[in-house]
This record gives C-alpha cells, sequence and structure tokens, in this order.
C-alpha cells in the first residue's frame, strides 16, 4: 500500500508548490487541480507495473482519505454562519442547487446524450462547491474515475472563467456591494473561486460571497443524502427486469462521511479548537482531499477521456449561462 500512498503524497507536493508559485497563487487555482493534472501525467506514462503496484494505495486514497478530507472540511464553517444572513440565503441556495442539478441532469442525459455518471457529477460540481462536490459524488455513485476528472476539468475552466467575468459585470448590473457579494457565493463554483472574486469587488462582498458559499457547501449533505438513495433505484426505471430484481434486494445507503461533515461543522460551532490544532485538521483535510485527487488522476486514462469528448464542456457552459442569468435574477428577487 505503501507506494499508492508514497506516489500521492508525492503529487501533492508537488501539487502544492506548482499552486503556489507567481501569478498561479494570485489566480487562486486550488493544489487539488494541479495534483489531478500531474496524476493523469503519471498514470498515463509506459509505467504498467509501477502503477499496478501502486493500487492499494491509491485505492486507499480515493475511498478513505477522500472521505476523511470530505469530513474535516466541515471545520471551515459553523451553523452560527449558516444562519447569519438569515433564511433567505439558505432557500437562495437551495433554489440555485436544484435548479442546476434537474436542468443539467436533463440536458446532459436526454439532450446530449451523456452518460448518466459523467452528467450527474458536471451538475453537482457546477451546482455546490466544484471539485469537493465531484469527489463527494464520485465516492457516493462510485463512478468511473475519467468521469470525475472530466467533471473536475470543468469545474476549474468555468470557475476560473467565472473569477474574471463577475467583477467585470459588477458595475453594470447595479447591484450594491453586498448583494452582489451574495451573488457570487451562490453562483462561482469552488471556494478558492468565490474568495478571488469578491475580493476583486470588494470588502463587502467578499465577507457575504463567503457566507453564502459556505452555506451552500454546507447543503451537499443533505444532496448526497439524496443523490444516494436515488442513484440505488435508478435501474427500475430503465424497465428492465434485472433492475427491478436490484431494487428490491437495495439495501439503505447512507454517505456516513456527509454526516461525519456535519459533525465537524457542530464541533466547530461549539468548541473554539486551539488555533495550531484547527489549522492543523484544515491542512490535515487538504492533504487528504489533494492525495485523493492525486490517485483519481493516476487511475484515469486518456483514451476514455477522449471517449468522453466535449459534451461534458457544452453541459457546463450550459450550466455557468444559467448560473449568471439565472442566480442573478434569483439573487436579486429574493435578496434585493
Amino acid at each position: 500500500m505503501w507506494q499508492g500512498l508514497a506516489l500521492c503524497a508525492l503529487l501533492t507536493l508537488a501539487g502544492q508548490a506548482i499552486s503556489r508559485l507567481p501569478g498561479i497563487a494570485d489566480a487562486g487555482v486550488s493544489p487539488l487541480v494541479f495534483a489531478l493534472l500531474l496524476g493523469i501525467v503519471v498514470g498515463n506514462l509506459p509505467l504498467k507495473r509501477t502503477v499496478e503496484g501502486a493500487q492499494p494505495g491509491l485505492a486507499f486514497a480515493t475511498r478513505w482519505l477522500l472521505r476523511g478530507g470530505i469530513v474535516l472540511f466541515g471545520l471551515s464553517l459553523t451553523f452560527a454562519q449558516v444562519v447569519g444572513l438569515g433564511p433567505k440565503v439558505l432557500l437562495l441556495d437551495a433554489l440555485i442547487i436544484t435548479a442546476v442539478l434537474l436542468v443539467g441532469y436533463q440536458i446532459g442525459t436526454r439532450v446530449l446524450g451523456m452518460d448518466r455518471e459523467t452528467t450527474l457529477l458536471t451538475s453537482a460540481g457546477s451546482a455546490i462547491c466544484g471539485a469537493a462536490a465531484v469527489l463527494a459524488t464520485e465516492s457516493t455513485i462510485r463512478s468511473k474515475p475519467a468521469a470525475a476528472s472530466m467533471a473536475v476539468a470543468t469545474v476549474v475552466l468555468f470557475g476560473s472563467l467565472a473569477m474574471l467575468t463577475y467583477p467585470l459585470l459588477y458595475p453594470w448590473l447595479g447591484m450594491d456591494e453586498g448583494l452582489f457579494g451574495v451573488y457570487i457565493g451562490a453562483t462561482v463554483h469552488e471556494v478558492a473561486q468565490v474568495v478571488a472574486a469578491g475580493d476583486a469587488v470588494g470588502p463587502d462582498a467578499l465577507a457575504n460571497a463567503v457566507i453564502v458559499k459556505l452555506v451552500r457547501v454546507m447543503l451537499l449533505v443533505p444532496f448526497l443524502l439524496v443523490v444516494g438513495q436515488w442513484w440505488l433505484r435508478q435501474p427500475t426505471q430503465e424497465g428492465a427486469e434485472a433492475g427491478a430484481q436490484g431494487a428490491h434486494k437495495a439495501k439503505l445507503v447512507i454517505p456516513w462521511f456527509a454526516l461525519g461533515f456535519i459533525a465537524m461543522v457542530g464541533v466547530n460551532s461549539v468548541i473554539t479548537l486551539p488555533a495550531p490544532l484547527h489549522s492543523g485538521l484544515v491542512l490535515a483535510g487538504q492533504i487528504a482531499l489533494t492525495m485523493a485527487m492525486a490517485a483519481l488522476g493516476i487511475n484515469t486514462r486518456m483514451s476514455r477521456l477522449k471517449a468522453l469528448g466535449v459534451k461534458p464542456f457544452l453541459l457546463a457552459l450550459i450550466l455557468f449561462v444559467l448560473l449568471v442569468v439565472g442566480g442573478g435574477m434569483a439573487s436579486a428577487l429574493l435578496m434585493g
């Protein structure tokens, strides 16, 4: 197992180093992205024996380190932050997440003819919290590595585009700074991208954007609870006899790591941990997620990415437009 974990750790260190380079650090690109890209490169090199020997460690990273990282991610927010902007924020985030998921799944599967896994992962990444949502959903539905890698790629592309677009939109939309921050937090993909876009607008925008985004992150938990059961019942909708039998035998699927995430939010809400301990746990969670992303990249084959084609990016573009336009209208109507 140690070979796979050592390889993931090496790629994690490299990803962290690249993310802190001048120019790249200012862009707010997560180390997870670079770990994924480096993993894809390593996984597609002619190193079959090395990759095969690393599989036990890679499996551990994509299962246990991933789930542990999601749990520790809960230390990033408190329940006080959730209620700080009032119940309308929760309604706004829930509305946007639901709309993006429903529209994305219908367009992806019925209009673009994409497979269900790639469609769901791409929609979840756009709707909730970027790469973290993709990884958490992947862990719940046990999708192919190529589908998760492609979904993360769409998040990176359109989340980066959002960081550039939103500050340019601010002078033209007529929103005050605080409301525009709500708009950013409710519609931009990654937490780091939300921080970058909010900071470019102003301090009030940044403060509101981060809180609204963290509320959106928390809604990942009910989404995982629902999608686990819904995914389990999908075969019966295809009308296959085998699917009906599978549904009859299906057991209740509960993503326990999602409940662990909520528990960590509770701990962070009622207990003031020593600053070094809190920072260390948050860092450990980030490292665990980055190692899981590296493992995911190593198990991704370019041939499978090519087979997915441009349709995931087209779906992500449609969802990006929906977030920018529909999210802006929803933010103005509910919070204006």
